[in-house]
């Protein structure tokens, strides 16, 4: 049996169209498979870690707080790496992350996460050190002593002399001065004696 040339040719043309429609099935699978967005929330950041994206298109993203813009709309590659530093808060904040993916919307991501608030470490109270009372100085007793000291007999009035120019005291009877008066006595009696002599000697001559 001989088979038509046009039967070869359209069955030439369905393998080659089978062909292709696996292959762009497995080109499409690949990056849907190869698309990761991570990202992370603390109280003090958030962290974006978005990876194994087709570099041949222009991907998209962009991080709000409460609505505010965090991370403008920035364009990237392959991949994005960045920290995000939060603004202080004292509540709990909405954060949402939105990845738009240039080879097709079913790559993009749209997520929100809440940044908790940073509990705050208090510092410890250094307690209060304990002041102890100055010592009061102690006066040293002096030790009394059994014998006088130098100083106080130095310091003793000394006993009065009497003057060589105060009047003579009465002799008393006992006096061991009277035997020399009484020798004086019979020396001024003698000496009289003696004069009177020559007086009436001189008389007697001249008569």
């Amino acid at each position: 049996m001989t088979i038509p040339r046009r039967s070869w040719r359209a069955a030439g043309t369905l393998a080659a169209a089978a062909v292709v429609g696996l292959t762009g099935a497995v080109l499409t699978a690949g990056p849907a498979a190869a698309h990761t967005p991570t990202w992370d929330v603390t109280c003090t950041e958030v962290s974006l870690h978005l990876s194994a994206y087709n570099g041949n298109v222009a991907n998209q993203v962009t991080v709000t707080v409460d609505g505010k813009d965090l991370l403008p709309t920035e364009t990237f590659g392959k991949g994005l790496d960045k920290t995000i530093e939060l603004p202080e808060h004292d509540k709990a904040l909405t954060v949402r992350l939105v990845v738009k993916a240039g080879d097709g919307d079913q790559y993009s991501r749209d997520e929100s996460k809440q940044a908790p608030v940073c509990e705050e470490t208090q510092e410890p109270t250094p307690t209060p050190s304990e002041t102890k009372p100055s010592e009061t100085p102690t006066t040293a007793t002096p030790t009394p002593t059994d014998t006088p000291s130098e100083s106080a007999s130095s310091s003793a009035p000394a006993a009065a002399t009497p003057s060589p120019s105060s009047p003579d005291l009465a002799e008393t009877g006992s006096s061991s001065a009277t035997p020399i008066i009484g020798g004086a006595a019979v020396a001024v009696l003698l000496a009289g004696g003696g004069i009177m002599w020559s007086v009436r000697k001189r008389r007697t001559a001249q008569h």
